[in-house]
């Protein structure tokens, strides 16, 4: 199994413009980030450290480098989610799946798919 590296908040705001519009230089995604009040050099840092962590990958071209991300971000979101389980609620997913139902309004539909969700789960899926 791969191995997710843990991905800060401000790393995953330039990884998701990287899942959005792969192949992109730095300056594509400090323009893209714009309404962030990063520096360039910042967007820079953060690209090298999502290379080194193995995140993003980064081709040579004539022009410019390109990054590209390496990992999708179901990889990410399902290690974000697994960690985030593990930190707060001890890896209990009923407690944390009870705390957002009692604590966040759901629609209709949301509800809807949970029913459908935990009715798969009971027929052994």
């Amino acid at each position: 199994m791969k191995r997710i590296p843990r991905i800060s908040e401000s790393e995953w705001e330039v990884l998701s413009v990287l899942w959005d519009h792969p192949a992109l230089t730095a300056n594509e995604v400090f323009d893209k980030l714009s309404g962030r009040e990063w520096k360039f050099s910042t967007v820079r840092t953060f690209l090298a450290r999502l290379e080194k962590k193995g995140a993003v990958g980064a081709r040579d071209n004539p022009s410019a480098k390109t990054y590209s991300a390496l990992l999708s971000r179901e990889e990410c979101v399902r290690e974000a989610s697994q960690s985030f389980l593990d930190r707060v609620f001890d890896g209990a997913t009923a407690s944390l799946l009870v705390h957002f139902a009692r604590s966040r309004r759901l629609s209709a539909r949301e509800l809807d798919e949970l029913e459908a969700i935990l009715k798969q789960k009971r027929k052994g899926e």
